[in-house]
C-alpha cells in the first residue's frame, strides 16, 4: 500500500533520511536496541551514515552481549557515530530510528544541526525541551518506505 502511494511521489527529506538511518541501523551489532543515523548537508546531500556499536577494531569478549546493563557504558551511540563524520556547522539534518537521549542532543546542538527527525520515542530523553529551547525542529517520522515493509 505505502509503494502504490509513494510510486508516483517522491520521498520528503525527512522520510529519505529516516530510511537512509532504517538502513544504517542494520549494521549495529547490538542485540537489544539497534539504532541507525543519517546525515544531510544543507543541500539536503548525504554526508553520512552511522549506528550503535563498539569502538571501531575492538572485538567483545564472550559473554559481552549477555549483560545488558554492563555493557550500555561500552556502547557508542549512533549520533556520537554520525558526529565523527562531519564538522560543526556542515550538517542541517539529522534522522536517528530513536529519539536521541539527552547527551546526544546536547551533542547535535554542539554541532549546530537544524532538524533532527527521529522514529521512536525515548522516554528518558530531554530531548524536546532541549530542542525548544535552542529552535531546533525535533518532529518524529514513522511513515518511510523501509518500515512500510516491516509492517
Amino acid at each position: 500500500m505505502f509503494y502504490a502511494d509513494m510510486s508516483s511521489e517522491r520521498l520528503s527529506i525527512p522520510q529519505y533520511a529516516m530510511a537512509l538511518a532504517h538502513v544504517a541501523s542494520l549494521r549495529s551489532e547490538d542485540p537489544f536496541r539497534k539504532v541507525g543515523a543519517a546525515a544531510l548537508d544543507f543541500d539536503n546531500r548525504v554526508i553520512g551514515t552511522a549506528y550503535n556499536g563498539l569502538a571501531p577494531g575492538f572485538d567483545a569478549p564472550f559473554g559481552f552481549w549477555d549483560d545488558r546493563e554492563g555493557r550500555q557504558k561500552f556502547m557508542l551511540h549512533a549520533e556520537v557515530n554520525l558526529c565523527s563524520l562531519f564538522k560543526r556547522g556542515e550538517a542541517k539534518v539529522i534522522a536517528t530510528t530513536t529519539m536521541p537521549c539527552t547527551a546526544c542532543m546536547q551533542t547535535l546542538c554542539a554541532y549546530g544541526v537544524k532538524e533532527i527527525y527521529y522514529r521512536d520515542v525515548y522516554k528518558k530523553s530531554d530531548a524536546p525541551e532541549i530542542a525548544k529551547v535552542y529552535g531546533i525542529k525535533l518532529e518524529q517520522v514513522s511513515d518511510y518506505p523501509l518500515q512500510a515493509l516491516e509492517q
